[in-house]
């Protein structure tokens, strides 16, 4: 399989199983549970996971002193941007404060530019315009709702936190260390803050043993929106680059509409399909990429500027 569209389906992969986060959490608050909480419960159940594909593997778990510092800057942006988005759903709808976490693959592709000196491609402001605007198309706005400033701000934060996370992911030292590895580190190190937190601000609220129901619900939170979606990220982005990655993590939103419709017994308007496709038309411009280029220069060859 070409190395592109490999890297594509991961990412489209990722960010698919990345948007079912509110579906978990979301539950989750209902039964009590705070952000802290879910999140801690959230990465211990997916370390062992991580640590046994990585034995299954055949790596070891050394790193040296450079790796663990970068590793841990890695691991706190994570944390840092999964508790503000958990903790923006105690402000707004998980719906909205999704579509406003789009904002990252923007700011990705201004950090890759002013300082990794990418060259800003037409084709990418295209998809990032396309995504932007059919995440625009999903927002449920009823013209009366105002947004709470506060969710607002935690969410950008977690945008950002989320951007820096696939930019730093994408440099050398990084792409040297194998995949699940980086994983693992990732979520150890994060879930630091989590325990920090919970020490001197919030409590540990633990599901009781007998609410089978809550514990399944934090081990699928643990399988895809976290082990599944972190390792796919990291493979797309090496395979790929950070802002080809960053824009197919439009498939986010969609993945919470279909989850919607499928499991919550909402309808799909009119709007929101042209959200859809409009999203999944810069889907397959990122995927298409070189080829969908070539094409529109041999269109533009076919009608030279005449001379003046």
């Amino acid at each position: 399989m070409d190395i592109k569209l490999k890297g594509c389906l991961y990412g489209a992969a990722a960010a698919s199983t990345y948007g079912m986060n509110p579906l978990f959490a979301v539950t989750l608050y209902g039964d009590g549970m705070n952000p802290d909480s879910v999140l801690l419960f959230r990465y211990m159940f997916a370390l062992p996971i991580l640590a046994l594909m990585i034995k299954m593997r055949g790596h070891d778990f050394r790193l040296t002193m450079k790796e663990t510092v970068s590793l841990f800057i890695v691991g706190m942006l994570v944390a840092t941007s999964s508790l503000t988005l958990y903790m923006s759903y105690n402000y707004m709808p998980a719906g909205i404060a999704s579509t406003m976490l789009f904002v990252y693959p923007v700011i990705v592709a201004v950090l890759m530019t002013v300082f990794f000196g990418e060259k800003v491609k037409l084709l990418t402001v295209l998809c990032i315009a396309l995504a932007v605007g059919g995440i625009a198309m999903l927002y449920k706005g009823d013209g009366a709702t105002t947004l709470n400033p506060i969710g607002c701000i935690i969410v950008l934060c977690s945008s950002l936190c989320y951007a820096l996370y696939i930019v730093l992911i994408n440099r050398d030292i990084y792409k040297h260390i194998p995949t699940l590895k980086l994983t693992f580190y990732t979520l150890m190190f994060g879930s630091v803050l989590y325990g920090v937190r919970i020490l001197f601000f919030t409590e540990l609220v633990c599901p009781p043993a007998d609410r089978w129901d809550m514990w399944l619900n934090i081990l699928c939170m643990a399988i895809f929106p976290t082990v599944l979606s972190f390792v796919w990220t990291t493979m797309a982005i090496q395979y790929v680059g950070a802002t080809p990655t960053a824009i197919l993590g439009a498939l986010e939103p969609v993945t919470a509409v279909v989850l919607g419709i499928l499991c919550l017994g909402e309808t799909l308007t009119a709007r929101e399909t042209i959200g859809l496709l409009m999203i999944l038309v810069a889907v397959c411009i990122v995927i298409g990429g070189k080829s969908i280029t070539d094409r529109l220069l041999r269109i533009r060859k076919l009608y030279p500027k005449k001379k003046s």
